[in-house]
């Protein structure tokens, strides 16, 4: 069933998902790369500046959430993608926490629930292929879903220190 969900993705996500699975964040060829961006109908080319990847010297590695702009704003990104979005997403919650994942979440609209759906498929990866550490990112985005949906609608109680919510 998750992996009928990489239809509902952009083009440049499901390259993502398909090169995430075979090789992590790990450097890998750029041969393997090319073909599978043709098989999915991308380059390597506009991965790169959708930035989600580096390629250089022959070899192609995607970026990891570290690595993506502190900055980025999905209204001035010229190609947003699912992939961008769950990254962004889930570094927000780990480093600034609900509120600050909410405000990200109120400004992709509609993405952010397919990054959500991402966030599944790619936590199930992690734990297929024993990457605990990646597989933490993705497993606080999705419990942390409920509450930071409704911090974006503006439904959900503000936290309050030492009461445990």
């Amino acid at each position: 069933m998750l992996a009928e969900q990489e239809g509902e993705f952009d083009a440049d996500t499901r390259f993502a998902v398909k090169w995430f699975e075979q090789y992590g964040f790990d450097e890998a060829a750029y041969d393997p790369a090319e073909g599978l961006a043709r098989a999915t109908n991308v380059s390597v080319v506009g991965l790169e500046e959708a930035g989600i990847l580096v390629a250089r010297a022959g070899r192609v590695r995607l970026l990891p959430r570290e690595k993506l702009p502190a900055n980025w704003d999905p209204a001035t990104d010229k190609r947003v993608t699912v992939w961008e979005v769950a990254q962004h997403l889930v570094r927000a919650i780990d480093k600034e926490g609900e509120a600050k994942a909410a405000d990200l979440l109120r400004k992709v609209g509609g993405l952010g629930y397919a990054a959500r759906d991402l966030a599944y498929r790619l936590y199930s990866i992690c734990e297929r292929r024993g990457w605990a550490e990646d597989a933490l990112g993705y497993n606080l985005l999705v419990t942390s879903w409920p509450r930071i949906a409704g911090l974006a609608a503006g439904t959900a109680l503000p936290e309050q220190p030492g009461l445990g919510i």
